[in-house]
């Protein structure tokens, strides 16, 4: 690629950014609101510079199988998906075992770079301040974490994923933009003790439960922001309080989708997880207060 080439598609990608950033704008309820330094940090942050060369695209073709985006024969048509604000981005497929260049596949996703507007809600929800100690679970493409060392210094901040090549991936990705937090390749649903206790943690996957670990690691009053698998046909983003004794209370917030930390992905009945029993179809969690309390390992969700 040529200077000048690589000085159009550089432009192309700040406009790119802008425009995504004034679609997350349109956002009434979280987001952006109330955030400043998150709407800046979004625009300082180059999203592409963390996502792969090659990408599965997450809709399907009419076969059924999912193609792929390489940035080196398509490279604004690439871009283009890197900063659609409600697109999330294919990076890994069935563990590692399809590779990009294996042809389209339908084999199931086990990481991506989460969309934009996912990822500026979570943060929102989040509400990180400079002097946080933060644990994140799920560092992915390492693009959550790099907002995040906007708003905290990079040296506050633990980021783990439990694969190795993705975590080596982050790592790097993040040092090329001067930022090293630390990037544990490691099961986040262990959190990492060593530098416990956290004020804020937040995951990047979604749980069926909350892993008590994180509630064991979090100091009174710490912001735990999780998905949380429910009865909706999607994930609901829980934010909880911890009480700095293994326990917490909180709420859903909103809908989200993200696929499943690896240790959770087996089904277990909505009882076994604490979900109440309803007669008929389950209220919306945006008609209804549902209520999520932390005791001993163990979660119960009410409708209040």
């Amino acid at each position: 690629m040529t200077d000048t080439a690589a000085i159009n598609l550089a432009a192309f990608a700040a406009e790119l950014r802008a425009q995504c950033a004034a679609e997350i704008d349109a956002r009434t309820e979280g987001h952006f609101n109330g955030r400043p330094w998150l709407r800046e940090a979004f625009l300082t942050v180059p999203r592409e510079h963390f996502v792969p060369d090659q990408y599965w695209w997450p809709n399907p073709r009419d076969d059924g199988l999912h193609y792929v985006i390489d940035r080196r024969e398509r490279p604004r048509a690439w871009l283009r998906g890197v900063y659609r604000p409600r697109t999330s981005l294919i990076t890994q497929v069935a563990d590692g075992a399809v590779r990009p260049q294996d042809e389209p596949t339908d084999a199931p996703f086990t990481s991506a770079v989460s969309c934009s507007a996912a990822v500026v809600d979570m943060l929102h929800h989040l509400d990180p301040h400079p002097a946080d100690q933060v644990l994140e679970i799920g560092t992915g493409s390492g693009y959550s974490t790099a907002l995040l060392a906007q708003r905290v210094p990079a040296e506050n901040i633990v980021t783990m994923e439990i694969d190795t090549e993705l975590a080596d991936r982050a790592r790097a990705s993040l040092a090329g933009l001067g930022l090293r937090p630390a990037v544990v390749a490691g099961d986040g649903e262990l959190g990492y003790p060593h530098r416990a206790p956290y004020t804020r943690i937040i995951c990047t996957a979604a749980v069926r439960e909350v892993p008590r670990a994180w509630l064991d690691q979090a100091a009174p009053g710490a912001v735990v922001i999780t998905p949380l698998y429910g009865p909706f046909g999607h994930d609901a983003l829980l934010r909880l309080i911890a009480d700095g004794q293994g326990g917490g209370d909180g709420r859903l917030v909103t809908g989200v989708a993200f696929m499943k930390v690896r240790g959770q992905r087996a089904e277990r009945s909505f009882e076994e997880l604490g979900w109440p029993t309803v007669t008929g179809p389950w209220p919306r969690y945006v008609d209804a207060d549902y209520h999520v309390t932390v005791r001993n390992g163990r979660q119960k969700i009410q409708i209040v």
